[in-house]
């Protein structure tokens, strides 16, 4: 069975090809600065899961176009690099992880790949992830006010600022998900008043239309996760 973070990377990896071919070091460059969950990651988890998707039929191998490319590998001994391009059945693959809205889609880190590509995700797909992530955040929410409530008492002050802080991180979470929610209905809302405008969905720039105008994102594009701060009582990401 795939695991949940080879699930994530997988489907970063086909994202980031369906925008352009790229060889390793390039998709380990762009999965570090703009998809920051993968921060930590190394070659020795990017360099299976790439050839788990070329064994599934998802990716071609090419050698590097470039003629620097190769004379620099011969110089130094190496191979040239292989640059990595999305097959039409990979680009199905990822059709297919896109239109996904179970739960899965909605913990931190696979929400945090969703929505780096929502600009290709179509609006009704991003809406039902969107509620979901906040459904699953107001209940982690809930236990977390429950189980402060239950040991308030026993807890230093520091310990408790510590629960405080993650609280918070959360409820801004939640009020940035309203805000998506209801830019994104408003705009859905303005495109169905006007029936003699065709719909336009724009797969390369993604329906800018629909995100608040101030700034709601973490770096990178990803949303601002739930906090850092540690919470006993979460058991949710189980």
């Amino acid at each position: 069975m795939v695991s949940r973070r080879s699930g994530i990377l997988e489907f970063a990896v086909l994202g980031l090809l369906r925008e352009a071919p790229m060889h390793g070091y390039e998709l380990r460059k762009r999965l570090n600065t703009s998809l920051g969950i993968f921060r930590a990651f190394s070659y020795g988890t990017l360099y299976p899961c790439l050839k788990t998707l070329v064994a599934n039929g998802w990716l071609t191998e090419e050698p590097g176009s470039a003629p620097e490319d190769a004379l620099a590998a011969s110089l130094a001994g190496r191979r040239a690099k292989i640059v990595y391009r999305l097959t039409a059945e990979g680009k199905e693959r990822f059709e297919e992880l896109l239109s996904h809205t179970g739960p899965d889609s909605w913990e931190d880190e696979h929400f945090a790949a969703r929505f780096a590509f929502f600009g290709q995700t179509e609006r009704e797909v991003r809406m039902r992830v969107l509620e979901g992530r906040r459904s699953r955040l107001e209940e982690r929410l809930e236990k977390m006010r429950a189980s402060l409530a239950r040991t308030r008492e026993r807890l230093d002050d520091y310990t408790l600022e510590l629960q405080r802080h993650g609280m918070e991180s959360v409820e801004r979470e939640v009020r940035w998900l309203n805000e998506l929610i209801e830019s994104e209905r408003t705009g859905r809302d303005q495109r169905g008043s006007s029936p003699d405008e065709a719909p336009r969905e724009n797969n390369t720039r993604g329906s800018q239309d629909g995100l608040p105008r101030h700034g709601g994102t973490g770096t990178g594009g990803t949303p601002p996760g739930p906090g850092s701060a540690p919470d006993p009582s979460d058991d949710t990401a189980n």
